[in-house]
């Protein structure tokens, strides 16, 4: 199952103001890089996580439909199933109908009869799911955990600009404040 980030979010967990009061930074200098390892942060934490912390829009491509009918999206949280296509031996992309699917976000899983659903006609990528995640489309909706793992990563990247000896990436205490919202996959 590939995974396309379609949309991305429209602003990031902390503001430049924010990040520059948490690291005490009061010059202008290095606005540019304190803009990117904010943006780093919010994906080092997402990848932790497999959670989309802000809301974005990804396709998920499918060679076929699970035997059980239940599509768990290896990112989260499930928000809302935008549009679902099964492509023909041709490439024709054939829309299916939405109401045919129900959007378990609590259990983020997207189900559906698999007696209904139509076969793909080609043997990879026969099948587009366009879905929303994220936890809203602002910071403040960022569960407080996730926005303060954001800002040690920041600061330790910010104060650690190249690889420490160590290897240590992620400073002490950014595991324990993502890990009950880690998603795991078996």
């Amino acid at each position: 199952m590939a995974a396309i980030l379609l949309t991305p979010p429209a602003q990031e967990p902390l503001t430049l103001d924010e990040a520059k009061s948490f690291i005490r930074v009061e010059h202008a200098d290095d606005d540019a890089v304190i803009t990117a390892l904010i943006a780093a942060a919010r994906v080092h934490v997402e990848a932790m996580t497999r959670r989309a912390l802000l809301a974005q829009t990804w396709r998920f491509v499918l060679d076929a439909w699970p035997r059980d009918g239940r599509f768990a999206p290896r990112i989260g949280p499930l928000r809302a199933l935008l549009a679902a296509q099964v492509f023909d031996a041709d490439g024709t992309a054939h829309a299916i109908d939405g109401e045919m699917f129900v959007v378990d976000s609590a259990a983020n899983v997207i189900a559906a009869p698999c007696f209904a659903l139509p076969v793909p006609g080609r043997a990879q990528a026969g099948i587009a799911l366009d879905v929303a995640c994220g936890y809203g489309a602002d910071a403040s909706d960022v569960p407080a955990d996730l926005r303060h793992a954001i800002r040690l990563l920041l600061a330790h990247w910010y104060d650690h600009r190249v690889a420490t000896a160590d290897g240590a990436m992620v400073p002490a205490g950014v595991g324990a404040l993502v890990a009950p919202y880690r998603m795991l996959a078996l």
